[in-house]
């Protein structure tokens, strides 16, 4: 009995081996791989003093966390007043830009500029839009001080008075809701400097049409025509929101819709422009001011250097952008 148990027992060990060798054995666990670290100096763009040494920089730093970076030992540079670049003439870098992705070895040298104090363009643009809004109104409803005192809160006898007020004020209380619920703005602030140039060029031009179409001695035109622009001005300004997904920065080729307005796309890069000068055209032949005809043009002048520089962007940015589209003007401009 004992021998046939030890037998037993040595053949149930044998095959206990067999199985433990035939069984495959666990793997190493694998290194971990090394990260190599970026060294950044951060240098002053115009006197070239260093101004800060960041070590031990992940690679798959952003800009915008090498500005945060910034920030924590310069607190008044925020991230949005900082510009950052590789060269002092070469263009600034974007916030998304990742750091092992640039052309730069594990040091590198980030050349700095300060930007001044920043806004956000939805308060550029709401303080743009109300100054015109409030200061036609004003002028509209002759208060005192503006005309002569016999004047003072009386009506227009002139029925295009009212019809250019409705339209003045239909466009900037259009262009004020816009800046609330439809555009999607790429960049996120502007100098605090250029708010006073801006406002001053648009709230000056609207006390200057202001102060002529409603003045008590103005005269009727001698034909006029309303202004049906602001639909598809409002139209394009949609089909553009529509292409940006919240929060997302990517740009993609405009074309038309099932909306009428959009058709514009076919013909030209920026129908929103086109659209806003056509507007502005039947504002001037509506009241036949030469303020409004010189606010027009300049309007005109600054909206075709803007739709140039869009439209120039699409080409390189995309091959298969359409050939047929222009800038602003279908076939001229």
């Amino acid at each position: 009995m004992d021998v046939l148990a030890l037998e037993a027992k040595s053949v149930n060990g044998a095959d206990a081996e067999k199985k433990s060798s035939s069984r495959p054995k666990p793997k190493p666990p694998k290194k971990a791989k090394r990260i190599v670290y970026f060294e950044v100096e951060i240098v002053d763009l115009k006197t070239k003093e260093k101004l800060l040494l960041l070590d031990k920089v992940e690679p798959t730093a952003t800009v915008l966390d090498i500005k945060a970076l910034v920030h924590k030992s310069y607190p008044k540079w925020y991230p949005a007043r900082q510009s950052l670049r590789l060269d002092p003439k070469a263009k600034c870098l974007r916030d998304e830009e990742i750091l092992q992705t640039l052309p730069v070895g594990t040091t590198a040298s980030f050349y700095f500029r300060d930007l001044g104090p920043q806004l956000t363009w939805g308060t550029v643009f709401l303080t743009e839009c109300v100054g015109p809004l409030i200061i036609y109104l004003m002028f509209y409803f002759h208060l005192p001080f503006i005309y002569s005192p016999k004047y003072d809160f009386t009506s227009s006898k002139h029925w295009v008075v009212h019809l250019a007020c409705i339209c003045h004020s239909f466009h900037y209380i259009k262009r004020i809701l816009e800046t609330m619920f439809v555009h999607r703005i790429s960049h996120g602030t502007m100098p605090l400097k250029n708010i006073f140039k801006n406002c001053g060029y648009y709230w000056c031009s609207a006390a200057w049409m202001a102060y002529y179409i409603n003045h008590p001695l103005y005269t009727t035109p001698y034909y006029g025509q309303m202004q049906f622009c602001q639909i598809g001005n409002f139209s394009i300004h949609v089909a553009l929101r529509n292409l940006k997904p919240p929060g997302s920065k990517t740009k993609k080729i405009p074309f038309p819709t099932k909306n009428p307005f959009t058709w514009m796309f076919w013909l030209v890069s920026c129908p929103n422009y086109t659209y806003e000068v056509g507007s502005w055209i039947g504002f001037t032949v509506m009241t036949q001011c030469v303020p409004v005809a010189f606010f027009t043009l300049v309007a005109f002048i600054q909206m075709t250097v803007w739709a140039k520089g869009k439209h120039g962007s699409y080409l390189k940015e995309f091959r298969d952008y359409p050939t047929l589209r222009s800038s602003i003007l279908p076939f001229i401009l």
